[in-house]
């Protein structure tokens, strides 16, 4: 048996044995790891875990990217248990897809535990509005008429009987969605279930996980709440003030899984996000003109009534007004904001006074008073608003990107949105810098290069170790590629009608057991519409997305009909795994080049040429290169998976550029097909 916790020794191992010589031992052919039935030796599994045990004892950072197949689950997470342990540090694992969040605390750790014959606590933490929170259930099952109308009622006491029996307390236990309103009105919130009001005891959920979190070795979130949880110490360090030193917790380490998804999230959550239903949704939360329901009701306050009705009707009017001055193009959902002051700020006052009227009428209540709670929470959301709202019509900040964009069902819910332009300015210091320890893996970190640069100037781990690791799949007998030369460029007046004919002449071949990637939800519509009488005829069943069906329902739906097509577009380039004969053909309709339309990715563009580089090479190419490599790698996903990989765009083998491309791909036979 080998031990977990001799103390500090330098890195984490048994006493006077590095952790990463220990390690590497116990990926051997003959370690730990052999006496599992289960147990493969793989080489590429044991170099990442001896990578992450050197990162993790050495105190530094590393990027790894580890091919489809390798294990990078246990790979890291042996390493990441054996040195919290060791050390009295807590494990961070953060990931994108609740997929692995799964995997990770229901089957992985559990085999982790088992293997090292260690006992620590996993906890999986999720926000706190995925929780039940059981006073605030209660409450409102006192006046449920007052808050909801019938229909509601009847799902709040649903919500009832089922936190009655739920012994996780957390949204994704029910067997049923509960509306955002009911919801809203019942989960945790950061004012209101607090460990004053409900950490007494065990009954309320969120306070029991936090408080397994704070005494737990190993921590499971999604990287969405790592960065909202870690923006407070990237604000705390850019003011100069000392944080806690780790990234969730004092003295933690970081491991984050799915990492090239990593910019994208950092953007969002370091930014600021302000939308129209948001706001209407907030306000009507605390009373609602038009069916006369709401907190401020119950309580007969009939001056806050009237600041709720006098903001709802001056939003109406400030949206509308941000409507009519920007210019959205045909087929854009975003606009550009490059000067202050777009509009008025004509919601200042009314926020002002709302809030204002709200914590006047919270004064006259207990301290103790759950209701007090509840209109200071909406007193603190109102400020919130007044601040984003400030926020984005001052833009003082050079260092963002300000737009508008259009959501909903309808378009017509407008969202006032910014994000910094450099991530790897807000994340160099403050995540990757002296003293802290963290890994970044995926299976697609690089746009090709062998040190993953690209990734790591992307997001500020210039100082990063870069280390790249191929896949133990045999792609030269479990793959081909065919890229299609004879196809039309895209801008062809014949493009569709192209797509439309390779793609039946290559299904034949599969008999189906495909999906079809595509960059254009308007092209994917136009092409699945012109091959209906195809599918038919076939005699196979046609999935596209946009369709009425939900993304995972739609991959179960596909793994189990065999000969099945699915189009999809962006969401089905990564995160989707079908193992086995229903996946046996991956057709890439258009090379994924990011339409530079929107405002993020121009000022990005922009950044790239004002410092005298060259933004196609430097950043279109490697980002739809990585995007690539995502797609065709939904194809091998495990060793006895076989198939085809075809490219229905003749720029890989017309273009100067097209050779990255080819060169990013996994080693399998290549051929070009002319007619």
């Amino acid at each position: 048996m080998i031990s977990v916790n001799d103390g500090d020794n330098g890195g984490g191992g048994s006493s006077g044995v590095k952790l990463s010589h220990e390690i590497k031992d116990v990926f051997s052919e003959t370690g730990l790891l052999s006496k599992s039935p289960d147990f493969s030796y793989r080489p590429q599994q044991q170099e990442m875990a001896v990578a992450v045990a050197e990162t993790l004892e050495n105190t530094g950072i590393l990027s790894v990217e580890a091919g489809t197949g390798v294990g990078k689950s246990l790979a890291y997470l042996i390493p990441a248990v054996k040195f919290a342990l060791a050390n009295d540090r807590k494990a961070v694992i953060s990931t994108h897809t609740i997929n692995l969040q799964e995997q990770l605390v229901n089957k992985d750790l559990p085999i982790v535990k088992k293997l090292l014959g260690a006992e620590f606590d996993a906890v999986l933490l999720k926000g706190r509005g995925n929780f039940v929170c059981p006073a605030r259930l209660r409450r409102a099952m006192e006046k449920p008429r007052d808050l909801f109308s019938s229909s509601e009622a009847e799902e709040l006491r649903a919500i009832y009987d089922w936190a009655e029996e739920t012994l996780d307390g957390s949204v994704s236990d029910m067997d049923f969605q509960p509306s955002a309103k009911v919801w809203s009105q019942v989960c945790s919130e950061a004012h209101v279930c607090t460990r004053k009001s409900c950490g007494r005891g065990d009954a309320c959920f969120y306070q029991n996980v936090r408080k397994r979190a704070e005494k737990a070795e190993v921590i499971v979130v999604n990287h969405t709440l790592f960065f909202t949880l870690f923006a407070a110490e990237v604000e705390s360090l850019e003011l100069g003030e000392a944080g806690n030193g780790g990234y969730l917790f004092a003295n933690d380490f970081a491991i984050l899984d799915e990492a090239h998804t990593l910019e994208d999230v950092a953007a969002k959550q370091l930014g600021m996000r302000l939308s129209q239903a948001g706001m209407f949704f907030d306000v009507q939360r605390l009373y609602n003109p038009k069916t006369k329901r709401g907190l401020l009701k119950t309580m007969r306050h009939g001056e806050g009534m009237l600041c709720a009705e006098e903001l709802l009707d001056q939003a109406k009017e400030f949206f509308e007004q941000v409507n009519e001055v920007v210019e959205f193009g045909q087929y854009s959902r975003e606009y550009r904001v490059r000067q202050a002051e777009l509009v008025e700020n004509t919601l200042a006052l009314p926020l002002r006074n709302f809030w204002t009227s709200i914590e006047e009428a919270a004064e006259d209540l207990d301290k103790e008073s759950a209701v007090r709670n509840e209109l200071m929470d909406g007193a603190r959301r109102l400020r919130e608003m007044h601040g984003s709202l400030k926020l984005f019509l001052d833009q003082d900040d050079e260092q963002s990107v300000y737009w508008v964009e259009k959501g909903g069902r309808d378009n017509d819910n407008i969202v006032l949105q910014s994000a910094p332009i450099n991530v790897a300015d807000r994340l160099r210091n403050t995540m990757f810098g002296k003293g802290k320890s963290c890994v970044l893996t995926s299976a697609t970190l690089g746009a090709g290069d062998e040190d993953l640069g690209y990734f790591k100037r992307r997001v500020g781990a210039e100082s990063s170790r870069g280390v790249k690791i191929g896949s133990p799949f045999d792609y030269e007998k479990q793959m081909e590629i065919y890229v299609m030369k004879a196809m039309p460029d895209p801008g062809s007046e014949h493009y569709e009608s192209s797509l439309a004919h390779w793609i039946e002449r290559v299904l034949k071949y599969t008999e189906g057991k495909a999906f079809v990637l595509f960059t254009s939800y308007r092209v994917m519509r136009s092409v699945a519409e012109a091959m209906e009488d195809y599918f038919e005829e076939m005699g196979w069943r046609l999935l596209v997305q946009g369709d009425g069906m939900p993304r995972h329902q739609m991959v179960d739906v596909f793994r189990e009909d065999v000969h099945s097509v699915l189009f999809g577009t962006d969401s089905f380039w990564a995160g989707v795994d079908v193992p086995g004969e229903s996946l046996s053909n991956v057709i890439v309709t258009r090379l994924p080049f990011s339409v530079p339309d929107h405002p993020l990715v121009a000022c990005k563009i922009e950044e790239i040429e004002a410092n005298g580089g060259n933004a196609f090479m430097d950043y279109s190419v490697p980002e739809a290169i990585i995007k690539l490599r995502q797609g065709v790698g939904r194809l091998i996903r495990s060793e006895k998976d076989s198939g085809l990989v075809v490219i229905l765009d003749n720029r890989v083998v017309t273009k100067r550029y097209g050779k990255l491309f080819l060169e990013a791909l996994p080693p399998a036979p290549i051929k070009i097909v002319k007619q």
